[in-house]
């Protein structure tokens, strides 16, 4: 009996002792995952602030690159818009006096998003600079389209509309942008300046379409990014082209700033004050 004790005790103090020692090293155990969490949880929290200030450094420089002033021309009245994505969208709009007075607009959006479409945006304002003293729209267009392709940057494009006024003249061409917006005060009506061509960088040795048109004091044209029309609101249904297009006939007879306006709180109301997935850009002239 006293041998059957002994052996029961043994067990039961060898038992405890099992015990003890998996309740310590499980103890140890979950010490360790929630160091290893902790680790892992602060390095994602700096890596995520590294990639917002690169974020907010590529946006910086998105922005550096738009024009600090608007031209101040007599028989033109110019107002201009941009609200930034969250990510870097790649919006750039820009502008060029000639010395005999002809206006010379582009706006365009880089493909993809972040660092990458900053890039993009600033090689269109090197290459919009260093030939901006040339007016002619179709050799510019090609290129640029031709630098952009020989860089092989991949699938980065840059899309980009353009127009050139000169008294009651324009001459325009796309590259993959939504279509010139024009509305005739004579007429009442609006209309849409399609022009197919492919944006700069996708393809070599691309030729590209330009088109002339006659304009008249009080006509207003509208320029605008993608990123308006494709604002979604709480159903992810989309804003689209057409409401687009009609939303600015609405207001298309009022000053610039106040058209400007309008399409602001527009898609504002659309995606009831989100923040956009893509940059919102408008530039609209009006013709004195």
């Amino acid at each position: 009996a006293y041998i059957g004790y002994f052996f029961l005790f043994a067990g039961i103090v060898f038992g405890i002792d099992r015990v003890q020692r998996r309740r310590i090293l499980t103890k140890e155990r979950n010490v360790a995952e929630i160091k290893e969490a902790n680790l892992r949880a602060q390095f994602a929290e700096s890596e995520n602030e590294r990639k917002t200030k690169e974020l907010e450094e590529a946006r910086q420089l998105q922005l550096s690159m738009l024009p600090k002033v608007l031209p101040q021309l007599p028989h033109l009245d110019i107002a201009v818009y941009m609200k930034t994505a969250t990510e870097v969208g790649g919006d750039y709009y820009d502008f060029h006096v000639h010395a005999d007075g002809t206006l010379t607009v582009i706006l365009g959006d880089a493909t993809g998003h972040g660092m990458m479409s900053g890039m993009m945006v600033s090689i269109m304002k090197s290459l919009f600079m260093s030939d901006r003293t040339n007016k002619e729209l179709k050799p510019f267009f090609e290129n640029a389209s031709a630098s952009i392709k020989d860089m092989q940057l991949g699938r980065l494009m840059m899309a980009l509309n353009c127009i050139q006024i000169k008294n009651n003249r324009i001459v325009t061409t796309n590259a993959g942008m939504p279509a010139l917006i024009i509305y005739r005060k004579s007429s009442q009506t609006v209309e849409e300046i399609v022009i197919n061509n492919m944006p700069l960088g996708a393809m070599k040795a691309v030729v590209y379409d330009i088109k002339e048109l006659k304009i008249e004091p009080g006509d207003t044209l509208l320029l605008m990014s993608d990123g308006f029309a494709e604002l979604k609101n709480e159903d992810n249904e989309i804003y689209g082209y057409k409401r687009a297009r009609n939303s600015f006939e609405e207001v298309a007879k009022k000053e610039p700033e106040e058209i400007v306006t309008f399409l602001k709180e527009e898609g504002r109301r659309w995606t009831n004050d989100k923040d956009p997935e893509d940059d919102v850009t408008f530039v609209v002239i009006k013709i004195k």
